[in-house]
């Protein structure tokens, strides 16, 4: 009886950090981390953090058509970080008539950078495999 109370226990354990832990992400599947917390993630030079915010659009960028194609823009967050998006428009629709001073919503993957970071994975992942992000822009999700 010990021995199935120990293998389920094990079981148990292994089920929940596959559940809460994708190694082809590289990122906990935690609650996304808040602004502050995006702060912190700039300052320790932190990467891969799933996380969730809002700001004011304060340039729109060319799209980079470099590989995948991404809407890109920065938004500066109520902190006054600034934060560049890059939104897979091969994946996702584009935001529509995106301009400086409008207000953008979103959850994806932070990466580090001098310059206050980059948030991708605004959109689906088409394998599955991967936490899907969003933008939300006048009413409207896009992922």
């Amino acid at each position: 009886m010990r021995k199935i109370l120990s293998i389920l226990v094990v079981l148990g354990l292994g089920y929940f950090a596959v559940e809460r832990w994708d190694t082809t992400a590289g990122f906990r599947h935690d609650a996304p981390i808040s602004e502050p917390s995006i702060a912190e993630a700039f300052q320790n030079q932190k990467s891969d953090a799933l996380v969730e915010g809002r700001g004011e659009v304060i340039r729109v960028l060319a799209d980079d058509s470099d590989g995948s194609r991404h809407q890109r823009f920065i938004l500066r967050l109520d902190s006054g970080q600034t934060l560049l998006i890059a939104h897979n428009i091969d994946l996702a629709p584009r935001l529509p008539q995106l301009k400086a001073g409008d207000l953008v919503e979103f959850l994806g993957e932070y990466e580090w950078n001098d310059r206050g970071g980059v948030i991708h994975w605004t959109h689906k992942d088409p394998q599955g495999q991967h936490q899907a992000g969003w933008l939300k822009y006048q009413g409207r999700t896009y992922q």
